[in-house]
Order: C-alpha cells, then sequence, then structure tokens
C-alpha cells in the first residue's frame, strides 16, 4: 500500500470514528486533510457532505453531493448522504430505494474484502449507517418485518458490545408488531444478555427480613412527555408510605411531566448519561430489595443497567409487552387477562409471572397532557352516517387487520374511515397507506387520512367508533379513545401484547366490545355501526363509567401491586 493511500484510508477511519461520536467538526477536519493530499478528492467532498447533513446544512451537503455523484455516480458515501437529505425531507419514497441499493451495493463490495483490508472497516461504517438509517424509514413507512431485518443486520455489524445490544433489543421491540412463535421469540430475547457480556452483582450479604418497610424502585426513561407516564403516575402518589419508600431512577430527560412526577416522598436519581455500569452502581448504593424496570426493550432502554442486577430482586413490566430474555430479571407484571394461571403464553417468557386479579395497568389522565371535556353529542348522531377511526401508530396495522376494516366498511353502509397519524404527516407516507389500501381493495373514497397534530384528542369528537389493532394492541391509544367518550372494538390474541386491549376494555367495564375471533371483531363493529341509539350512549357515558372503574382505581391497583411486592419479598427471605 502507498504512503498516500495509507493515509486516506486513515483519515477516513478517523472520520468515521468521529462520526460515531457525534461531532462533525472533526469529520470536517479531516475532510480537509483529505483535500490535502488530493484536492479532487471524492471521499473527502463525501465526509464534509455528510458533516454538513449532520449540522443541519442541507444546502452545502447537496451541492457537494451533486458534485461528487455527476463524477463519480456510484460513490457510495456521496448515496449515503444523499439518502440522508431525502430522510431530513422525510422522502420515504427517495430514501428507501436509494438505501436498499447502496446496501447491495456495499455489502458486495464488502464481502469481496479481506476483513484485514485498511478498507473493510470504511465499507462496515456505511453498512451500519445505512441500515440503521433503512430501519428508521421502514419503520416509518409501516414496514416493522423490514425494519426488524434491518437492525438484526445493523447489530451483527457491530463490532462494540453496547452499541450491539441495543441494535438488538430494538430488534426484538420491531419483532413484536407482528405475529410471532411464542417459542421463537423467547430465543431470541435470550440472546440479548449474552451480547451484553455483563458481571452481575452478587446480593449475598442482603438481610432477609420478611417484614420490614421495602425500599421498591422504578426505573424509565419515560418520567416524561410519554405514553408510559399515564400509567406510572399511580406508582409514584398512591402508595403506602408506611410499608414502602420509593425510588424513581430516571434516564431520559427531563420536561414538565417529569416536574409533575415528582412527588417529594419519592426519592428521585437522574442517571442521564451515566453509563449503565456507573448508574448500576448508584441504585445498588440505595439498597433497594426491588427494582422495577418500566420500559423493556423499548427506545433508550435501561436493560443494560439491570443487566447488572442492581437489587436483589428484578421486575419488568408495564412500559413492554413482551419478554426482556434476560435471567437477572426474576419477575415480569402481568394480570388474570393478559396472562391467565395455566394460559402457554407464559412459556414466552424467561420471567416468573407475577398477576394482578384486575388490571396490570392504571390510568391516570391528565399527568402528560390537558384532557378535553367529554360527553358530546356521538357525531353519526348529526351526520347521519358512522365514522370509524384509528389513532394508532399505522405501524401496528396489519394487511390483515385491513381487509376486516374494509368488511365492515362495506357492511356498515355510508360509513367512513379515519385514519390518523405520523405516517399521514408527509406526503410520501400517505402514498405508501394509500398503495396499501388500493392493493387491499379498500374504497378510498371512504378513507380519510389526517396527520399528527398536538390536539388529536380533540379530533376524538370526529370519531363514533375506534378500531384496535392487531396483534400489536393498543395501550394509551384505547384508553384515551375511551375517556374521550368512543368505544373501541378489540380482537384478544394468543399472547400478552394481544391481550392488552382485552384487558383494558374489562376493567374499563366495557367487556362486550372485546372480541375473540376476527369474525367476531367485524360482526361486533357492525353491530354498533348500525346502533346509532347504543353509539350515543357509549359517548355520553363512558368517561363517568371509566372514572369509577378498575382501571382508574389507584389506591386499589397500589394494594394488590403492593401485596405482590411483599409477597415476593417473603418468599425471597425464605430461600
Amino acid at each position: 500500500m502507498s504512503h498516500e493511500k495509507h493515509d486516506t484510508l486513515n483519515w477516513l477511519n478517523l472520520a468515521d470514528k468521529f462520526a460515531r461520536d457525534g461531532d462533525p467538526k472533526g469529520m470536517r477536519a479531516c475532510a480537509k486533510e483529505l483535500w490535502q493530499l488530493d484536492a479532487e478528492n471524492m471521499d473527502g467532498a463525501a465526509i464534509m457532505a455528510e458533516s454538513a447533513l449532520y449540522m443541519g446544512s442541507y444546502d452545502e451537503a447537496r451541492i457537494l453531493v451533486q458534485e461528487i455523484l455527476h463524477k463519480h455516480k456510484k460513490h457510495l458515501r456521496g448515496r449515503l448522504v444523499k439518502a440522508g437529505l431525502a430522510a431530513a425531507k422525510f422522502k420515504l419514497d427517495e430514501e428507501i430505494p436509494e438505501l436498499r441499493a447502496l446496501i447491495t451495493d456495499t455489502e458486495s463490495k464488502r464481502q469481496a474484502l479481506d476483513k484485514d483490508d485498511a478498507y473493510y472497516d470504511v465499507l462496515v461504517y456505511i453498512l451500519q449507517k445505512a441500515r440503521a438509517w433503512l430501519a428508521d424509514a421502514d419503520y416509518l413507512a409501516a414496514a416493522p418485518q423490514e425494519a426488524a431485518a434491518e437492525l438484526l443486520a445493523y447489530s451483527g455489524l457491530c463490532t462494540d458490545n453496547e452499541e450491539k445490544a441495543a441494535a438488538y433489543s430494538k430488534y426484538l421491540f420491531m419483532r413484536n408488531y407482528r405475529e410471532q412463535s411464542l417459542i421463537e421469540s423467547l430465543n431470541e430475547a435470550k440472546k440479548y444478555e449474552t451480547i451484553l457480556t455483563v458481571k452481575p452483582y452478587v446480593h449475598d450479604n442482603v438481610k432477609k427480613i420478611p417484614h420490614k418497610k421495602l425500599k421498591i424502585g422504578y426505573i424509565s426513561p419515560d418520567f416524561r412527555e410519554h405514553a408510559v407516564a399515564s400509567f406510572v403516575e399511580p406508582l409514584l402518589r398512591d402508595f403506602n408510605g408506611d410499608s414502602f419508600m420509593i425510588f424513581a431512577y430516571a434516564t431520559g430527560k427531563k420536561d414538565l411531566v417529569t416536574k409533575r412526577l415528582q412527588n417529594k416522598l419519592v426519592n428521585w436519581r437522574d442517571l442521564r448519561g451515566r453509563s449503565p455500569r456507573s448508574a448500576a452502581r448508584i441504585i445498588a448504593e440505595d439498597e433497594l430489595d426491588i427494582l422495577v424496570d418500566l420500559a423493556g426493550h423499548t427506545q433508550n432502554s435501561s436493560l443494560p443497567i439491570m443487566a447488572y442486577r442492581p437489587a436483589p430482586l428484578q421486575l419488568a413490566g408495564i412500559g413492554y409487552m413482551n419478554t426482556t430474555g434476560l435471567g437477572v430479571i426474576d419477575y415480569f407484571l402481568s394480570d388474570e387477562i393478559c396472562l391467565p394461571s395455566g394460559d402457554s403464553a407464559a412459556s414466552g417468557f424467561s420471567e416468573q409471572i407475577l398477576r394482578l386479579s384486575h388490571s396490570h395497568l392504571c390510568y391516570a389522565p391528565g399527568i402528560v397532557r390537558q384532557m378535553p371535556a367529554a360527553g358530546l353529542e356521538a357525531p353519526c348522531l348529526s351526520n347521519g352516517y358512522v365514522t370509524f377511526g384509528s389513532f394508532n401508530n399505522f405501524a401496528k396495522v396489519t394487511d390483515g387487520t385491513l381487509l376486516l376494516w374494509r368488511s365492515i366498511l362495506d357492511q356498515v353502509k355510508d360509513s367512513k374511515l379515519v385514519i390518523k397519524g405520523k405516517i399521514c404527516s408527509i406526503p410520501s407516507g400517505q402514498d405508501i397507506v394509500k398503495k396499501r389500501l388500493k392493493r387491499l381493495g379498500v374504497d378510498l373514497a371512504r378513507i380519510e387520512l389526517r396527520p399528527y397534530s398536538p390536539n388529536y384528542l380533540e379530533e376524538y369528537r370526529d370519531i363514533d367508533i375506534a378500531l384496535d389493532t392487531m396483534p400489536y394492541n393498543g395501550g394509551i391509544t384505547t384508553c384515551e379513545a375511551l375517556y374521550m367518550g368512543v368505544p373501541v372494538i378489540s380482537m384478544r390474541g394468543r399472547t400478552h401484547g394481544s391481550r392488552f386491549g382485552a384487558s383494558i376494555l374489562i376493567n374499563a367495564g366495557v367487556e362486550e366490545l372485546v372480541t375473540g375471533s376476527d369474525i367476531n371483531y367485524v360482526r361486533r363493529a357492525i353491530q354498533l355501526g348500525n346502533s346509532p341509539e347504543l353509539i350515543g350512549a357509549y359517548h355520553s357515558g363512558l368517561r363517568a363509567n371509566m372514572k369509577k372503574s378498575w382501571l382508574m382505581n389507584g389506591k386499589n391497583y397500589m394494594k394488590e401491586l403492593e401485596l405482590l411486592y411483599s409477597q415476593i419479598w417473603q418468599n425471597f427471605c425464605i430461600i
């Protein structure tokens, strides 16, 4: 290898390191060094373009990319930046095919090289970026299976265990959007622990006192404006302070919701920016008895901290619908509806199942955003037709679900369907939805696509009946619809995650809205759709009934949950 080529590769690899560290200025310095070696170096121009992309200087990046691809139309990094510019404008129709072609070409070149080749790492970097971006784009385009495949491939490219584990965790989360085998799901989840390679704490010196004031910790990145916040407020508000001392470990960003959640009686710990090892040490120093993870494999997961076992007993639940796969997490919180005693679905969990007799969730509206008034007239009573609606993430909407919705529309005269979500906020996203609907024979004239909006709760006033998704049910979406007076039709599936809807509806006192099969889901929607007076009754009475229900009874919810805490602690003390 010539001296000049060696220097070029060194600057390329250093630029990639700066990119991974989030340092675009360092990338620009590397680009200038490459230009010093060769003023016409397209790699230098591409690194400069990539740094401009990260800094939001899109015009600079665009001009450089045009120059690069004019001189070298197959330039890999130039194409990567081109895809990034499309992503910045949410042009999924341009970004996705560009990234797929780039991955194919880059992978082909990588396979042709020996791993010791200095350019090999440069190709790996481009592949990592392209696969990560494509996963994001596929998810936004409501293609979670494709996104999962990219995340798995991306994880396989990582040499850093922390980065590899983070990508694999996202892969596990993405798998929940579609049907999966219980055994396969469990086996895939268990692989996560092998990636972390963490040595857990040993709690041999814990004083096993059966009846004492227990220290309970809750860890989450979502003590903020997030769906989970509406379910964690009772944990931090309605606990028995005589018997339990509560700690909250925040690993995510702070906002106004964080301030609302900060009860003076709760010991609050801000773990933002800390490494998993450092965070685990802080938690361990608090000498908890039980630590509860509220996020699982969702974004900004706290599981790398849980892997150190900073508490002798560890639970997961509420914020995630499936197993963590971690042997250091002893229990998973569910209920008798989602995972009934003796149900085979429990075989999909590495954790022992803890069951509440009612809901494992307690809904506390108003903590995240102010709730509009409800109890108004159902829109069908003035419109003369029924409006169905789905405000769920469109990634949850399978082709099978769309076919069920088509059948409902066909059999409820003049009915319409409102689909609202982020995918409908961009022209390319709307095109994706329309193409899917058209392919499945859905009459587009009966469909209204609405973009996401901060005041989306107000728009429930336009909806007569909400339709739940499957196998990934709505959680907060279902609760919000009910609280706004809108009945939700849900189908109970065969897994914990596909029974969320059933648990919420039964505990809200509207068990009649739960169905057990495709055909009954359609029948129930048709029956209700053809009963405007019944729809009106739901709209006028649902909120009041919900407030009286088990779903919103924070005091009783915490009594039952704290009884479980006491039981598992006493069992721990006996062993």
